[in-house]
């Protein structure tokens, strides 16, 4: 059936990519048989010298790109509005079109993106001369990343962005003692180091690890990388005197060294608390001993599902507990669980201003344990008594 709408929708579509004020096109409210797909974003590439479109199909947990011909581009996003989407937006440097209404907007972007296909990446983490990244096998010696080393660069660059952008709002000097707690073999902790000194921030980084192996390995890459400022100590998160902590972080520490390193923080009254949580155990023991009975019966009888939800019980009391202390908190993926399952990351940033040990939060604390049997929460016991 001819549609006068999708048809000027086309029309002015086509057109912008004749004139090149063409942006990007976006495709929303699917109807089809894909349930985790959620849109499609359509943008103009340079492949080989030749002009395509670049689909963008964006699902719950991972993304998918395609290049297509002009022409056959033209007919998919046609196509797609036929059957499968019940909403478009066309962004040109001159306008903006929606669909279905053809309601014509003010353009929003007034430049048109660079085209090049493999354009340069905006990284954080810089790889060429960088010694550190060759002696933790994550680069070769010209700087190329290793193939089976991609996932964990992605990881450590996503990392170091994320804390840029925290540290941005901190108040300047403000952040001068960072302890990455359970460092492990330091990949994150070289490359925070390494993008604080690009940065002039003559912060102090110490990496805490219990392995008394990779600490000689960690402080002998950061000798022979001439960084004077960071160093590697043999110890456990719980006994480390963390008293000094403007920043405190931990990465992975499995289970309760998660609320370890938190109440460090919080006990040092640490201006920001980053972590990124691992084997969620404590609290899935508790409700499974507890058996409570809730409106999520019917979920929490599949262990699946019940590893799930003890997960997000655990981090989302971890996040009360720090607002309780006068902590602004936030839980996010920090990267693609197509990298790494462990991808949840916990924000808090110390907030002068809140109320310290509120008692509306700690009634929220004691309702949720009360719902979900839980007699302790372990980071609860180590904050007792602050």
């Amino acid at each position: 059936m001819y549609n006068p709408f999708m048809a000027d929708f086309i029309q002015s579509l086509e057109q912008s990519l004749t004139d090149g004020s063409f942006v990007k096109l976006s495709l929303g409210d699917y109807k089809g048989p894909k349930a985790d797909l959620k849109k499609v974003t359509v943008r103009p590439v340079v492949i080989k010298r030749e002009s395509k479109l670049s689909f963008t199909y964006s699902y719950k947990t991972r993304d998918i790109v395609k290049n297509f011909g002009t022409g056959e581009g033209i007919e998919k996003i046609s196509g797609y509005l036929n059957k499968e989407f019940g909403a478009a937006m066309l962004f040109t440097t001159e306008f903006n079109l929606s669909y279905p209404s053809l309601r014509k907007e003010k353009a929003t972007i007034k430049d048109v993106p660079p085209k090049a296909h493999d354009r340069a990446k905006n990284r954080h983490v810089e790889t060429k001369g960088k010694s550190y990244l060759q002696a933790l096998k994550i680069t070769d010696a010209k700087g190329e990343v290793f193939k089976n080393a991609q996932d964990k660069y992605r990881q450590i660059d996503k990392y170091v962005e994320i804390v840029a952008g925290l540290l941005k709002d901190a108040p300047k000097g403000g952040i001068r003692n960072i302890v990455d707690m359970g460092a492990g073999k330091g990949y994150l902790t070289f490359a925070l180091y390494d993008y604080l000194q690009g940065q002039g921030m003559d912060a102090k980084v110490t990496g805490v690890e219990y392995r008394k192996d990779l600490v000689n390995l960690c402080n002998d890459i950061a000798r022979q990388s001439g960084f004077e400022n960071l160093s590697f100590v043999q110890g456990s998160i719980g006994d480390y005197d963390a008293s000094k902590a403007d920043m405190m972080i931990a990465l992975h520490a499995c289970d309760t060294a998660t609320d370890d390193a938190i109440a460090k923080g919080i006990a040092a009254g640490a201006a920001l608390i980053v972590v990124a949580p691992c084997c969620h155990k404590q609290i899935r023991t508790e409700m499974e001993k507890s058996k409570k009975e809730n409106d999520l019966g019917f979920l929490l009888r599949h262990g699946t599902f019940m590893e799930r939800q003890a997960e997000m019980v655990t981090d989302g009391l971890r996040s009360l507990i720090l607002e309780y202390f006068g902590y602004t908190t936030k839980v996010f993926e920090f990267i693609s669980d197509a990298h790494t399952p462990k991808n949840i990351m916990i924000v808090a940033r110390r907030n002068a201003r809140a109320e310290k040990k509120s008692p509306a939060i700690a009634e929220r604390i004691a309702a949720v344990k009360a719902y979900f049997g839980i007699s302790r929460h372990h980071l609860e016991e180590k904050t007792a008594s602050l």
